[in-house]
């Protein structure tokens, strides 16, 4: 439940850790640049500002789970492959080309030659042998991507060029293993300490995509420059920065001001106060992400050991189900949305057309307050004379509702919820706090109601993970890559099936039932998919790729094609480092992707800040 988390992962039986784009900053070489100090000035350059609001639980791509760092991890290292930018399909990246065994359980990738990490070290099939070998071996080198590796018996590299993967059963995610790849010769020495190093420490880190992680100080900027020998050209603008804003409205003033050239998960006011801005393009675009209420089920182990203090009234499916007849989601398009976006249904978001699930109108939650009232009387739970319902031993029915401050929406959305729930006599008490909070309240179970917020990935595999009996964290308030505590072996038995399943068509299916049984369960309430709204300063970028074309968002599948493609305008050159802020401090970070998913959390991503 945190912000928007990312959900480009996961493939393989077994626990699964976190999503996000799982991208991987290695460690570095060349001068150290203390994290809080801003990069020097140096000669004009072209530099593309991006304004953001998300926040870094770790700059290593093996612990990383928030979508900020997910995002930066996708341009400063090449996964095997990446989805194409017009329809998502897979395409060669570090891999060239790939076959399989009659089976279906040996993968062979041809790895790409000529590529080299920008400290001049060739990269090798070894380096991508070495880096998932360790996320199998090693349970804190798995702990945000280790999903994809569960299922791998062995890795091996034969030769330089070659990578074969063998795997206990077939998985269907192995052209869409969003793992960074990091080069060896660097991350060799963190291995001891590869759970608690966060590579933040020395600059410029390590890579080999189109741009290097040169800089970073916390809650204020992430600098990245452009790889010269990317293999797929050096991108044109010289730096990216991403600036960190406390709050939207601030980061859409920067962007009239000139002082950031691009701003997304605009709200609607934002947006629309737009279109009148001088130098401004805006970009309305069908969203990747899910927004949703989920409801604590009481949180467990994976063992079954049950802590934190959620309401044991959240157990009946009556009075789950009474709550989504309760909200009317219709209208929290209008008035939260302003009409940018679509009422709630499936899990997956209807960009994703194959895999996207619509319960039938008779099966709906739609919104029906008598019936809610029906279903919460047949529950036991009985209303007074003052309109407030009771639990069946005479306590009254109240729940809390969390929310964070880093996503504008939870804040307007609290307000109705509260309201539509007292309506049927359910009183509720909101809590909205920063994301690192809502982190930690969530893993240690201590909440009723959560707002919830995912960015999907192209292959589904990862956010239907999180709603596995094995997301749940190993021990107590651990950190954990699920969601909501859900258990349901039923699920988990779909869940299974669609990962060895091979054929599209059928994978799908099979995706569709596992929708039609989360939302039966009532566990998670899918309230709007919004649509996402972005703006970009025309004086300084001329052009960049959408991702899908030709109706989609710049900053979507974490803006890897929309900034290696961005094409500088007539006033994109900067003589500076790092925009200085007042005190002398740079501020700079990368895009509230999300609202800060997670998908995220407590390295359990964020959901909103999740991917």
């Amino acid at each position: 439940m945190s912000p928007d988390r990312s959900v480009n992962r996961r493939a393989a039986a077994g626990p699964r850790r976190w999503l996000a784009l799982a991208a991987a900053c290695a460690a570095l070489a060349v001068p150290t640049v203390a994290a809080t100090r801003p990069a020097p000035a140096r000669a004009a350059s072209r530099t593309l500002t991006i304004a953001t609001n998300g926040s870094v639980d770790s700059l290593s791509p093996f612990l990383a789970q928030r979508a900020l760092p997910t995002y930066i991890h996708r341009l400063v290292y090449d996964f095997l492959t990446n989805y194409d930018a017009h329809d998502f399909h897979p395409v060669p990246a570090m891999a060239t080309a790939w076959s399989t065994s009659a089976d279906k359980l040996v993968w062979t990738f041809t790895i790409r030659d000529g590529m080299t990490w920008s400290d001049g070290q060739p990269v090798t099939a070894d380096d991508v042998a070495w880096t998932y070998r360790l996320m199998m071996t090693n349970r804190d080198a798995a702990t945000a991507n280790g999903n994809f590796v569960a299922n791998f018996r062995s890795v091996t590299a034969p030769d330089p060029r070659t990578v074969v993967v063998t795997l206990n059963q077939p998985q269907a995610t192995m052209l869409a293993l969003d793992v960074p790849v990091v080069p060896r010769h660097v991350w060799e020495s963190h291995v001891a300490d590869i759970g608690t190093f966060n590579n933040d420490t020395r600059f410029p880190v390590v890579g080999d995509g189109p741009f290097i992680l040169s800089g970073y100080a916390k809650n204020q900027y992430i600098e990245l420059t452009a790889n010269p020998t990317y293999w797929r050209g050096r991108p044109a603008f010289d730096r990216l920065v991403f600036k960190y804003y406390k709050d939207s409205d601030a980061a859409v003033e920067a962007l009239r001001k000139g002082e950031v050239d691009f701003v997304d998960h605009l709200t609607p006011a934002q947006y629309d106060a737009l279109r009148t801005a001088r130098h401004t393009t805006l970009n309305r675009s069908p969203g990747k992400s899910f927004y949703a209420l989920a409801v604590n089920p009481g949180a467990t182990t994976t063992s079954g050991q049950a802590f934190g203090d959620g309401n044991p009234a959240l157990h009946d499916q009556r009075v789950r189900q009474a709550i989504m007849h309760a909200i009317d989601t219709g209208a929290l398009v209008r008035r939260t949305l302003g009409g940018y976006g679509e009422a709630g249904g499936g899990y997956l978001p209807p960009i994703f057309t194959a895999n996207h699930w619509r319960p039938d109108a008779s099966a709906a939650y739609a919104y029906d307050p008598d019936r809610a009232n029906r279903l919460l009387d047949a529950a036991g739970y009985h209303r007074g004379a003052d309109g407030r319902r009771t639990t069946p031993d005479g306590r009254p029915l109240t729940l809390r509702l969390l929310g964070q401050t880093q996503r504008p929406a939870d804040a307007q959305n609290a307000t109705y919820v509260a309201e539509w729930l007292k309506a049927v006599g359910i009183e509720v008490t909101t809590r909205i706090v920063d994301q690192g909070m809502l982190g930690d309240i969530e893993t240690a179970g201590n909440y009723d109601l959560a707002f919830d917020s995912w960015i999907t990935n192209p292959d589904p595999d990862y956010v239907l993970s999180i709603q596995t009996c094995g997301a749940r964290p190993a021990t107590a308030g651990a950190t954990f890559p699920g969601d909501d505590f859900i258990c349901d072996p039923d699920y988990d038995a779909l869940y299974a099936r669609q990962i060895a399943e091979y054929d599209p068509a059928a994978r799908a299916a099979i995706v569709r039932q596992m929708q039609q049984r989360l939302y039966a369960d009532a566990y998670i309430d899918v309230l709007y998919y919004p649509d996402i709204l972005e703006a970009y300063r025309s004086d300084r970028i001329a052009g960049m790729d959408r991702q899908p074309q030709p109706r989609g968002m710049y900053s979507g599948q974490d803006g890897y094609w929309s900034w290696w493609s961005a094409k500088p305008g007539k006033r994109s050159a900067s003589p500076t480092g790092p925009a200085v802020l007042a005190g002398g401090v740079a501020a700079l970070v990368i895009l509230g992707v999300g609202g800060g998913l997670v998908v995220a959390r407590r390295r359990r991503a964020a959901a909103d800040d999740r991917e």
